[in-house]
């Protein structure tokens, strides 16, 4: 079955480039709001959520302090990925948090769900 892509932003109350990049690009930041516990290593985070559930993502591209692009292991499409990208808003000082992720058509709602929920605890968490 073959994906769409979809766009998501997020508005973020962050005056540090800094602040969020270390939250959605490092294991600590990772831990924070997107997964229970995250291990970084040869380009590949390993995420855990609750006791059983495992799923690593190979780093396929990134710019420091811009963005982040991760493509899951186990995913049978080849151009699927997700990406975390940090936009300065130069009119209010903040930063904007775009998600780029792709999902089966009949998983688009429920996938955009997921990440309005994630990116909640995120800005809960991290003040943002």
């Amino acid at each position: 079955m073959r994906k769409e892509k979809i766009r998501l932003e997020y508005m973020l109350k962050a005056g540090s480039g800094n602040i969020v990049w270390s939250i959605i690009s490092t294991p600590s930041g990772l831990e924070t709001w997107f997964a229970d516990k995250v291990i970084f290593k040869d380009k590949v985070f390993t995420f855990y959520w609750g006791k059983t559930e495992t799923r690593q993502a190979e780093v396929t591209n990134f710019r420091v302090n811009s963005f982040i692009r991760f493509r899951w292991l186990d995913d049978e499409d080849p151009k699927a990925y997700f990406e975390l990208k940090m936009v300065y808003n130069e009119l209010t000082s903040d930063y904007m948090l775009e998600v780029i992720d792709w999902a089966a058509p009949d998983e688009v709602e429920d996938t955009k769900e997921l990440w309005d929920s994630e990116i909640e605890k995120l800005k809960r968490v991290s003040g943002l």
